[in-house]
C-alpha cells in the first residue's frame, strides 16, 4: 500500500463551480480567487487578491469604492470580499457574479457585477441587499428605496450591539440556481438570522420584491428563511435542483471554518423549492439549543491507513451535474498540519435507493459508480471503515479495521483483558440489486453504493459509501 496525500497546487477558499461551455471547469472563491480545471482534479490559479491588480474586476477598488460604501473595511482593517457566485444569464447575455462584503460579523452586503467572459474581467453594477446596519447607516444601503420611504424599518435595525435578537441574515454566501421551472434564484445567509431564499428577475438580476407575508416566513427585503437562525454555526448556502430525484438539495456548512473547528457539510432536501428543506429524520433546523442533530452529514473530519495525515474542516461546497450525468461536490478542505492551509475538492455524489446523495471517499478521477451485481465472495475482505457521526468538532474519524465475512458478518478485532485479540461480530451487510449494499453497524442502518476508485495515494480500492440516519459511512478495501 503506498501512502500518501493529493495535493492540487491551489487555494480557492469556499469554491462555486461554473462548468465551462468547451470543457472547462472554474471556480471562484473567497478574497477573489479563481482556478481553471480541465479534469476537476488539477487547477490553475487565474486570479487572486482583494485589490487594483486583481484580474477578475474592472472597477472592484475604483475612486468612490461603491461596493464598500455600506460595509468599509473588515473591523476596520482589510477590505474583504467574500464567497463569489459566477453564472450565466442568458436574458441580460452577461455573466453575472454575485458576491459579498463584510465589516462586522453581521455588517455585509451582497453585490453584483458582470462580464463577457467567466473569467472576466467583471464590472461592479451594484450592491443589491444589505445587513446589520442601524439608524446611522441604513441611509447607505438600498433599504428606503426597496421598501418605500415611508416604510417601517424599524425592526431590521441593529439595537444595543444586537441584530434585533438576530432573526436576520448575515447577507454573504450568495448562490444563484434555477428552479426546475427555469426560475432564477439566489439562497444566501449565515449564522445570525439563517439561511434565506430570494427569487431573481433574470432580466436585470434584482431580486424580485414580494409583499410582506409573515405566515410563510416572506419578507420583503429578505425574503424567504429556510433553515438556521439565533448564531448557530451555518452557512455557505448551495441548492442544487436534480431533475432525476425531482428533489432540491440544499448544503450548508456547519462549525467554525479553521482547521480545529469542526466544520463540515450537512444536506437538506425538498420536493419545492421554497421547502421546507428536512433531513433524513423529515426535521428542519429554526433557532435550537444544540443543532448537532440536524441535517445528513455527509463529510467530516478522516483519516484512512494510506493518509500521512489526516483530512479537516471540509466546507462551503457548491455542487453541479456534469453533461455525462455525474453529479459532484465542490468544496475547501484543511488537513491535520500545524497551518490553515486549505485546497480545493472534488468528490463525485452517488444518489442512495431513498433519494438522498452521498460522497466518494476520494477525489474524482474519472470512476464510475459500479452497476454490475457483485457476488458475496468478491464482496468479503478487510475493509477499513469510517463512521462521520454527528458531533461538531475538532475529532478526526480514524478508519477501523473491520472484516466482511461470508454469511453477512462483521466483525473487528478486539483485545481481551487477558491480552489476547479476539474476533467479534459487530455489524451485518445484505447484498441489494444493482451494486448496493445495507450495511448495519451498532444501531445504525446505511444505505450504500458500490464504486471503485483510486485513493489520495493512487491505490485502487473498493469503496461503500452511504447514509442513513443523518450520517454516512465510508469503508474502504485496499485492491
Amino acid at each position: 500500500m503506498k501512502k500518501g496525500n493529493f495535493h492540487v497546487g491551489v487555494s480557492v477558499h469556499d469554491p462555486s463551480v461554473y462548468v465551462g461551455q468547451t470543457g472547462e471547469y472554474y471556480i471562484f472563491g473567497t478574497h477573489m480567487t479563481a482556478a481553471v480545471s480541465t479534469d476537476l482534479r488539477y487547477w490553475k490559479s487565474i486570479a487572486e487578491g482583494v485589490d487594483a491588480h486583481n484580474p477578475l474586476f474592472t472597477n472592484l477598488f475604483d475612486e468612490e469604492r461603491k461596493a464598500f460604501r455600506f460595509c468599509g473595511k473588515f473591523n476596520g482593517k482589510e477590505y474583504s470580499v467574500w464567497a463569489p457566485d459566477v453564472s450565466y444569464n442568458p436574458v441580460m447575455g452577461k455573466y453575472v457574479m454575485y458576491f459579498c462584503t463584510s465589516g462586522s460579523y453581521v455588517k455585509s452586503s451582497i453585490c453584483m457585477a458582470v462580464a463577457d467572459r467567466p473569467e472576466g474581467p467583471y464590472t461592479y453594477m451594484d450592491t443589491i441587499l444589505c445587513s446589520g446596519f442601524d439608524e446611522k447607516t441604513v441611509d447607505l444601503t438600498n433599504v428606503r428605496q426597496v421598501l418605500g420611504e415611508e416604510a417601517d424599518i424599524s425592526r431590521y435595525l441593529k439595537k444595543n450591539g444586537k441584530y434585533n435578537n438576530l432573526q436576520w441574515p448575515n447577507c454573504i454566501d450568495p448562490n444563484t440556481f434555477r428552479d426546475k421551472e427555469g426560475r432564477l434564484f439566489m439562497v444566501y445567509g449565515s449564522w445570525s438570522g439563517g439561511i434565506f431564499l430570494l427569487e431573481l428577475d433574470e432580466r436585470s438580476g434584482y431580486p424580485v420584491r414580494t409583499q410582506e407575508n409573515g405566515r410563510n416566513r416572506v419578507d420583503p427585503y429578505f425574503g424567504r428563511k429556510l433553515l438556521g437562525g439565533g448564531h448557530k454555526s451555518i452557512e455557505g448556502p448551495y441548492i442544487l435542483y436534480d431533475a432525476v430525484s425531482d428533489y432540491y438539495y440544499l448544503f450548508v456548512s456547519f462549525g467554525w471554518l479553521a482547521r480545529d473547528g469542526g466544520y463540515q457539510i450537512r444536506l437538506f432536501r425538498s420536493k419545492k423549492v421554497e421547502g421546507p428543506y428536512v433531513d433524513m429524520e423529515g426535521k428542519t433546523f429554526r433557532r435550537v439549543s444544540h443543532h448537532d442533530p440536524y441535517g445528513l452529514k455527509l463529510i467530516g473530519n478522516y483519516l484512512f491507513p494510506s493518509m500521512e495525515y489526516g483530512y479537516k474542516s471540509p466546507g462551503h461546497n457548491s455542487a453541479f451535474i456534469d453533461q455525462d450525468g455525474k453529479m459532484y461536490i465542490v468544496y475547501h478542505q484543511r488537513f491535520d498540519m500545524n497551518s490553515e492551509l486549505h485546497e480545493p475538492r472534488v468528490h463525485q455524489l452517488f444518489r442512495t435507493k431513498n433519494g438522498w446523495l452521498t460522497v466518494a471517499p476520494f477525489a474524482t478521477e474519472g470512476e464510475m459508480l459500479c452497476t454490475k451485481s457483485y457476488q458475496e465472495a468478491e464482496i468479503c475482505g478487510t475493509y477499513y471503515v469510517v463512521e462521520h457521526g454527528l458531533d461538531i468538532s475538532a475529532e478526526v474519524k480514524n478508519a477501523v479495521k473491520m472484516i466482511w465475512k461470508p454469511g453477512g458478518k462483521i466483525v473487528a478485532k478486539h483485545k481481551q483483558d487477558n491480552e489476547q485479540t479476539q474476533e467479534q461480530i459487530v455489524g451485518q451487510y445484505r447484498l441489494e440489486d444493482e451494486s448496493r449494499i445495507i450495511i448495519s453497524l451498532g444501531n445504525m442502518i446505511y444505505d450504500c453504493v458500490v464504486v471503485q476508485l483510486n485513493d489520495e495515494a493512487g491505490n485502487p480500492t473498493m469503496c461503500f459509501t452511504g447514509v442513513g440516519n443523518n450520517q454516512s459511512v465510508w469503508a474502504v478495501r485496499y485492491l
